[in-house]
């Protein structure tokens, strides 16, 4: 089939996304003489009756909604070979999610952009709709010419109208975005779960990180020290795993957000340092653990023997998938409910991995001494290119060598003479004999004695 060059009247000029089920286009209106986006069904999908239903639905409740701070669509139609698309408003200004890429916002930036988000699902509401999937790549930003910029919702893939949601029987939503009684089947929903959703995405503006599971979100002033109390109480009314002690609405969240951002006890911080200011590379890995989450409970003492020497304990992520063992002096606490690739310049998700040291509370200081342990476990990306640009601020740079025992092979690299005292490894594998997953991403760090790298690598398990 010829690649589309024309839809109606709009001519092609690049995609701007595609997903499991559509392709969005930027193209040009010659009537309007304006860019516009072209959202087209999938050829795959061209035969399912009720996929192709419900991407005419969110045509139907784009245009329903009716608002200055929703996706406008323009017009809809079908090609000849009988796919339907839809015509909207095109922003230029990108996602949330883009602003993201530099590392978490200043703190009024943040709330301000959370309570636009927010505004735009009370209008959704107020019309009757429940959105069900926001996150960063689903709130964009509109540049007008003057320079002003204006938030707008999209993606209503999942969206449905709230007399239908309170008998929804399926799951729906982004994990980190998605509130408790969104991921069961058949518990019904209203406005707070997209008031759930907009507390993820206030919460990752400020910290740069993805919230944990329902219940086990790490309080945002852990992962952003200095943190006014009353914006971590506002996010975490907003993320209450029991829906009546949200926010009632989208606008009473969006009001409370514009307080606090007009309060002079907001201070206009700067972006710390695009994610690598108070998280300096040494402390990323763990600020991942936090916030992708969970277990905000740290272990302590003796964790698993399971047969190794005296002088070593065996970990165990909450996944039963990875595991290792570390000195005996390493196995004092431990995290193990996974880490949010992002955190190393990977795609964001929610992939199996723990921390173990002597003591993680002081991981965040990169002056405190710490023996300790970070493993990740990589999806999309290429982890050995994101080690080989890392680099420790204050350390002294000692040199990259590769690694390989019967199980992986991969790259070593290592510092000295840190602030701590101490020195820190980073390590990027991949299994021995030509398989390139699982990757893994390793990170070592100990204030003296003999170098545990090679010991915790060649203990490595990752089922």
């Amino acid at each position: 089939m010829h690649p589309l060059e024309r839809i109606g009247r709009h001519r092609l000029e690049q995609p701007l996304g595609s997903g499991a089920f559509a392709t969005v286009w930027l193209a040009h209106d010659p009537e309007l003489q304006a860019p516009v986006a072209v959202k087209v069904l999938a050829e795959n999908w061209a035969h399912r009756l009720d996929i192709r239903e419900r991407f005419l639905s969110e045509a139907r409740l784009l245009r329903r909604a009716g608002s200055s701070r929703v996706v406008q669509v323009y017009d809809i139609g079908e090609l000849p070979d009988g796919r339907p698309y839809f015509v909207m408003e095109y922003a230029g200004g990108g996602t949330l999610a883009d602003l993201l890429a530099d590392g978490p916002l200043p703190v009024r930036e943040a709330l301000a952009l959370t309570s636009e988000a927010a505004r735009g699902a009370a209008a959704l509401h107020e019309a009757g709709i429940v959105h069900r999937d926001i996150k960063p790549t689903n709130v964009l930003l509109h540049t007008a010419p003057d320079g002003t910029r204006r938030v707008l919702l999209a993606d209503l893939g999942l969206a449905k109208s709230l007399t239908q949601a309170s008998v929804l029987t399926l799951a729906a939503g982004s994990a980190g975005y998605r509130p408790p009684e969104q991921a069961e089947p058949g518990a019904g929903i209203d406005e707070r779960a997209d008031v759930y959703s907009l507390g993820a995405v206030g919460y990752e503006l400020l910290t740069g990180t993805v919230p944990g599971p329902p219940g086990q979100v790490v309080p945002p002033r852990r992962l952003r020290p200095g943190l006014d109390a009353d914006v971590e109480r506002v996010l975490l009314r907003a993320l209450e795993p029991d829906r009546t002690r949200r926010w009632p609405g989208a606008g009473e969240f969006a009001a409370e957000l514009d307080r606090l951002a007009a309060a002079p006890s907001v201070r206009p911080a700067r972006r710390l340092d695009r994610v690598r200011g108070r998280l300096t590379p040494l402390t990323l890995a763990l600020a991942a653990v936090l916030a992708a989450g969970g277990a905000a409970v740290t272990v302590t003492a003796a964790l698993h023997r399971d047969g190794t020497a005296d002088d070593e304990v065996r970990v165990t992520d909450a996944t039963g998938r990875v595991s290792l063992r570390v000195p005996d002096g390493f196995g004092r606490e431990l995290r193990d409910s996974g880490w949010d690739p992002r955190a190393l310049g990977l795609a964001a998700g929610h992939q199996p991995g723990l921390a173990v040291a002597d003591d993680l509370s002081r991981w965040s200081d990169p002056k405190a001494p710490v023996d300790g342990v970070f493993v990740g476990v990589g999806a999309d990306g290429d982890i050995t290119a994101k080690v080989k640009a890392l680099a420790h601020s204050g350390c002294r740079y000692a040199g990259a060598r590769t690694f390989a025992d019967a199980d992986w092979h991969g790259l070593v690299r290592s510092w000295n003479s840190c602030p701590d005292g101490g020195s820190v490894t980073e390590s990027a594998l991949v299994p021995a004999g030509g398989a390139t997953r699982p990757q893994v991403y390793v990170q070592v760090r100990q204030r003296d004695g003999d170098d545990a790298t090679d010991g915790v690598l060649r203990s490595l398990r990752v089922a």
